[in-house]
């Protein structure tokens, strides 16, 4: 047996033999043709894709200048090998950009460029090119002028001037533009309808003359917003109304409320034209001495009255307790009845004149600020009905006051023989000292 291994290993073709089988075990053990694919790069193997609404960065000093004309974003188009393509697409962590940084004020065109992206790879930017305006930055200080929809005041509410916190804002922009400025207006935007003092966040408007919004930082761009808000009310005197006729054998004597004034409510066009509220007293049903409960009767477009209800005490007398008289008294004509009977009315916008004021002060009348009120007057019918309102002077003594605002009582002057009462005890004055002309 030895010797024939000894044989075959001396033959040539053995060796060559078993030279071939070890070279095939080693080609399977080192060879992997998938490998082999994969590690190929195949030249050729290109590819282009766009990227839109990429952000653009522009260098400039922004501490004493301003630029405008710069887009927001651009597209890109990139062509190159799909390997780096792929990735600049996705992670995007390339950077588009202009360069301002020795530009001098004025316009210009300025080129978009590109940085931190593969070089293996060609990018074109759309637009290629911005025109540009480097504009001297400038930072003042406006007013803000607040404001609200007055229309969405509730029925019956009147409202003061809008007021800003902070009263001024800076607004930085180029010196062009700042020097356009016409308006910065904060505007409360709230719903109806508005009832009560309201306070709440606006943004400020920066505008031109044609009310068209510039392009400027408002620092800061939010502020507080406040709208005074007041109900509208006036005191007016309460008038009698007589309706009907008395029965046969029934005289009225008097007719006396328990209030004499209300507090009316409207919109303000209402109350300056009212001067007035009444009560009906139906004479026509009233058979003895009666206290009624009647409802006030108010103007259309006024929207609330207080009371709502007053008291109306009737003193009446009759024909049969007049028979009760003595018989030695003379009964008085139907004319001297109708003479003895009270009778009460209303003067209404009466001026209210200004007494004893120094020489050296001016007065303002605040409360009723038209200057005028009502009066109603009480007294016999045959005297209440020839009184005129020339007959009637209301006024205010003013004498020893000095500045500053002042309640002054309502004071009035009438024929003697009625009672006068004025719709309000007092009036609101302002005192000022007058200008050196």
């Amino acid at each position: 047996m030895d010797k024939l291994i000894d044989k075959l290993v001396d033959t040539r073709w053995f060796m060559k033999i078993v030279a071939l089988i070890l070279a095939l075990f080693l080609f399977d053990s080192v060879y992997d043709s998938d490998k082999e694919l994969k590690d190929i790069n195949v030249p050729g193997q290109q590819d282009s894709d766009v990227v839109e609404d990429v952000p653009v960065k522009s260098y400039y000093d922004t501490e004493n200048l301003v630029v405008t004309g710069i887009p927001d974003t651009v597209d890109l188009n990139i062509e190159g090998p799909k390997s780096h393509l792929e990735p600049a697409k996705k992670q995007q962590n390339f950077e588009v950009y202009v360069d301002l940084t020795n530009a001098e004020i004025g316009s210009q065109r300025v080129e978009f460029k590109i940085r931190d992206i593969s070089d293996k790879l060609d990018v074109t930017i759309n637009p290629q090119y911005a025109d540009v305006t480097v504009h001297e930055k400038v930072t003042q200080e406006f007013k803000v002028d607040a404001e609200f929809n007055k229309s969405l005041l509730g029925e019956g509410y009147s409202a003061e001037a809008a007021t800003a916190e902070p009263k001024t804002v800076k607004i930085t922009g180029a010196k062009e533009v700042i020097d356009r400025i016409s308006f910065v207006k904060a505007t409360l935007d709230v719903r109806g309808p508005i009832t009560e003092t309201i306070t709440d966040e606006a943004t400020v408007r920066v505008l031109d003359r044609e009310m068209n919004k510039l392009d400027v930082i408002v620092e800061p761009q939010v502020i507080q917003v406040t709208v005074p808000v007041k109900q509208l009310s006036k005191t007016v005197p309460v008038t009698i109304v007589r309706k009907g006729d008395p029965q046969e054998g029934v005289t009225i004597n008097s007719i006396e409320l328990d209030v004499n004034e209300a507090s009316i409510t409207g919109r303000e066009e209402i109350l300056n034209e009212t001067e007035s509220v009444r009560v009906e007293v139906d004479v026509s049903k009233i058979e003895k001495d009666t206290v009624l409960t009647l409802p006030v009767i108010i103007p259309n477009g006024i929207s609330a009255v207080d009371p709502k209800t007053v008291k109306a005490s009737v003193d009446i007398s009759t024909e049969e307790n007049a028979n009760k008289e003595e018989e030695s008294t003379e009964e008085p004509s139907e004319e001297t009845q109708a003479q003895e009977q009270e009778e009460t009315r209303t003067f209404s916008s009466l001026p209210i004149n200004i007494a004893g004021l120094a020489e050296e002060y001016e007065a303002i009348l605040k409360n009723p600020a038209s200057g005028r009120t009502s009066i109603t007057v009480t007294g016999k019918n045959s005297t209440v009905q020839n009184l005129k309102a020339e007959d009637f002077n209301i006024y205010l003594s003013l004498a020893d006051l000095g500045e500053g605002e002042h309640e002054v009582p309502i004071n009035v002057d009438g024929p003697s023989g009625v009672d006068i009462k004025p719709a309000a005890g007092n009036a609101t004055i302002s005192i000022t000292q007058k200008e050196e002309t």
